[in-house]
């Protein structure tokens, strides 16, 4: 089984040029052939093809961890800009799980900033605990260190460099985050949430 490089319906995004966007997608489609490619290793190996000393293959186990979750943050992330901007719904399930946590939508958006404006590179991540039934706003720095186990994820932000450094400097974070949320279809978020709950 080999992982096939997602094709996002992606319209014209305000504040990220066309040029940004392709070479972010561009590193996307490098995680996704990088995952088949470790995959493929250990496929040959158990077949007897191939001989991996335990040290690289240990190195490529961790290795997978990084391509991968490389691969599914930014298929989180590019699939909340598809199909044109959406505002949230007042009347969600995750509308109201916001208020409840935050106080209202604009706080929880609010929040979400805040959190992106950690100083540092890494993901903002937004996840939904069913067994507490409660939204978490967290700072992952490694996509494949410090995911909250086991929880969805309800909406990424990707605060690497590589995803804004061709239309803002690092020290315009806060502008990419603002036209972040200038872009997104929040019935993607929503769905998510109503799958999680």
């Amino acid at each position: 089984m080999a992982y096939a490089v997602r094709q996002f319906n992606l319209p014209a995004l305000k504040g990220l040029s066309e040029k940004q966007v392709k070479v972010h997608l561009g590193l996307y489609e490098g995680y996704v052939k990088h995952v088949n490619l470790i995959a493929d290793k250990f496929k040959v190996a158990r077949e007897g093809a191939l001989e991996l000393d335990p040290y690289i293959a240990a190195e490529l186990r961790r290795r997978f961890a990084f391509e991968f979750d490389g691969m599914r943050m930014h298929e989180y992330y590019f699939e909340q800009f598809e199909n044109g901007t959406k505002a949230p719904s007042e009347d969600s399930a995750l509308a109201r799980a916001a208020r409840e946590k935050y106080g209202s939508k604009e706080k929880f958006i609010a929040h979400i900033k805040e959190v992106a404006g950690t100083r540092g590179v890494g993901w903002v991540v937004v996840y939904f605990d069913s067994v507490e039934s409660v939204l978490h706003t967290v700072f992952v720095t490694d996509h494949e260190i410090g995911q909250l186990a086991s929880l969805p994820v309800i909406l990424a932000l990707d605060l690497w460099e590589h995803a804004y450094m061709v239309d803002y400097l690092p020290a315009e974070k806060k502008n990419y985050v603002d036209v972040f949320f200038e872009n997104i279809n929040w019935s993607v978020i929503e769905e998510r949430f109503t799958k999680a709950v």
